[in-house]
């Protein structure tokens, strides 16, 4: 996806957590691991295979999975009934991926968007493999007791209801959370609300983190990685 031009038959969520681990472990400084959308899923799992890099998780409208729950079992659930995306996907190709009509988009993903910020991320838009998205995670007994979540709950989302993402805050209990009255996409529609939940939680999870460093003696845990 995006500029990774890796062969969708080499795609899965192993893959995918084990490229945020590479690039974690890139920095010596454990960092706050956002995930996005489907990148959730992927946070979820890279958390519990490398957590000695990651300071906290954040979930931005993001599926939050419990242990051995995948995207597509999230979605079954009642409370992610009218979801649009899925719905609207054409999956195509040998191996699958699916695509997104622009209309479709413009509905489900990008509806709080100004037109022209919604015309420039459709025009980005590429075939995502879709092998992952039946992947469950696998975690540890205790892997991510360590590790602070956080969640920011977009009361406008198409793609993942707000009563599923509610569902998931409190069946994945979270150190914190906001709502913000926006679409899928925060990071376009409400930029600088979510800048200012993410410092937020940033600075809760750097004061926990901090304490701990000095236990350690050392203090540099900051860095933010966001993956969508």
């Amino acid at each position: 996806m995006g500029n990774d031009n890796t062969s969708a038959s080499e795609v899965s969520l192993d893959s995918y957590a084990g490229r945020v681990c590479e690039v974690l472990a890139a920095d010596s400084e454990p960092a706050i691991v956002v995930g996005h959308s489907m990148g959730g899923v992927v946070a979820t799992q890279a958390a519990a295979r490398c957590p000695e890099h990651v300071a906290a998780l954040v979930y931005v409208a993001a599926f939050l999975p419990k242990d051995e729950q995948s995207l597509l079992d999230l979605t079954k659930l009642p409370e992610g009934d009218g979801e649009q995306v899925l719905a609207n996907l054409v999956v195509e190709g040998e191996p699958p991926v699916a695509i997104m009509p622009a209309a479709a988009s413009r509905h489900a993903l990008y509806g709080s968007c100004t037109e022209e910020v919604a015309a420039w991320a459709i025009a980005r838009q590429c075939p995502q493999p879709v092998s992952p998205l039946p992947m469950p995670v696998f975690l540890p007994p205790g892997a991510l007791n360590r590790i602070n979540r956080y969640y920011v709950l977009c009361t406008r989302d198409r793609v993942i209801p707000p009563p599923l993402q509610r569902r998931m805050i409190a069946e994945n209990p979270c150190a914190g959370f906001v709502e913000l009255d926006t679409d899928h996409m925060p990071h376009l529609s409400t930029t600088n609300e979510l800048a200012k939940a993410l410092h937020r939680f940033a600075t809760r999870s750097s004061a926990v983190a901090g304490w701990l460093a000095e236990r350690k003696g050392r203090a540099d845990f900051g860095k933010v990685v966001l993956f969508d």
